[in-house]
């Protein structure tokens, strides 16, 4: 059985209470209303499971076929409509028979194999065996996950929609989603307003274009921050760089508070533990007596651990975000941006 608690409504995907009892009326709290419409509860199967958005990004699993595919609004789609296409999946005959047979009582391999959409099992006591002692078969595009044949999980449902659905938000979808929603709270149109400087053709979405390319761009439309942490501000952009000197991650601050020496940030990808898959809050912490710390400081304690994003694939260089952060220094490391036409909206809404 699946049952949606809320209502296919853009006010009901918020699954928790009104951010303002905990983040009042300002910008902190409007960005959480962006966050936690990338989060809805379901009823599936007897259990009451509240579902995160997946990650997906075009691309980065194709490696070893000889065609790419794309997932569903590229990573960049409103979660809105995400969720629209994830309640089908969630629905479907063959979402029916995956949870039926994840919890037959019997352990087993299940193998997604993403290029064809499609899945089996095997409950060869070889391949299980193989699985627990840490041998894992798989490959990027065909991805292999123990399962003990008990109840299914957050995870289990994660790992369906991202391989048979491809349907989630990549990390400058995700950015670019609560940017936009808290552009619109300021009475601002902001895919309009920098629709020139991303280079959108007519007629087509902002939102597909904003990459973490353009974060990073030299543009005025984007101002370098310098990144001590009295500097920082909410709906500021972090970017990580990767090997090749480019930034390849993005992530949103959501709040900074000097007084307990905690920044709150907010992203989507799937280097994270596995119940963190997709959008997710993540923390620093600094000492309050020193706000002049830099994120590239390693006095600052970072809190969100990186892992790969299914069990016995290859483990990231980093582990965690702020060994990513402060990663290829030679290259320029790490670094804040803020968008320049973020000043006047986000100001409106401190004021309301």
């Amino acid at each position: 059985m699946l049952m949606q608690i809320h209502a296919d409504d853009e006010s009901a995907l918020v699954s928790f209470s009104d951010p303002s009892r905990i983040w009042g009326n300002g910008v902190e709290s409007v960005i959480e209303e962006a966050y936690r419409q990338c989060f809805k509860t379901y009823i599936i199967g007897e259990r009451v499971m509240n579902l995160r958005m997946p990650f997906a990004q075009n691309y980065e699993r194709d490696e070893l076929v000889d065609h790419s595919w794309e997932f569903i609004g590229g990573g960049k789609a409103n979660p809105v409509f995400l969720w629209s296409i994830i309640s089908g999946l969630l629905e479907s005959e063959d979402f029916k028979t995956y949870t039926n047979t994840l919890q037959d009582g019997r352990e087993k391999v299940a193998v997604f194999d993403i290029p064809s959409q499609t899945w089996t099992t095997s409950r060869d006591l070889f391949d299980v065996a193989r699985m627990k002692a840490g041998s894992y078969r798989g490959l990027p595009h065909r991805p292999y996950v123990l399962n003990s044949g008990m109840e299914i999980h957050n995870t289990d449902v994660y790992n369906y929609l991202y391989c048979i659905g491809w349907v989630g938000m990549d990390c400058s979808g995700f950015v670019w989603h609560v940017l936009n929603y808290t552009a619109k709270a300021g009475g601002l149109d902001l895919g309009y307003t920098l629709r020139n400087a991303i280079g959108v053709p007519r007629g087509a979405d902002p939102a597909y274009y904003a990459g973490t390319w353009f974060f990073n761009a030299n543009s005025r439309e984007v101002i370098a921050v310098d990144d001590k942490v009295s500097n920082l501000k909410p709906a500021d952009v972090m970017l990580f760089r990767g090997a090749d000197g480019t930034m390849v991650h993005s992530a949103i601050i959501q709040s900074v508070n000097i007084q307990e020496g905690v920044i709150r940030y907010l992203q989507c990808t799937d280097e994270a533990p596995l119940d963190q898959r997709g959008v997710h809050e993540s923390y620093v912490y600094f000492d309050p007596a020193n706000p002049n710390i830099r994120l590239t400081d390693p006095e600052i304690r970072w809190s969100q651990e990186r892992y790969p994003p299914f069990p016995g694939e290859k483990v990231s260089p980093f582990s965690d975000d702020g060994k990513r952060y402060r990663a290829y220094p030679e290259l320029g490391g790490g670094r804040v941006i803020r968008l320049r036409a973020m000043a006047v909206p986000i100001e409106k809404i401190n004021q309301m």
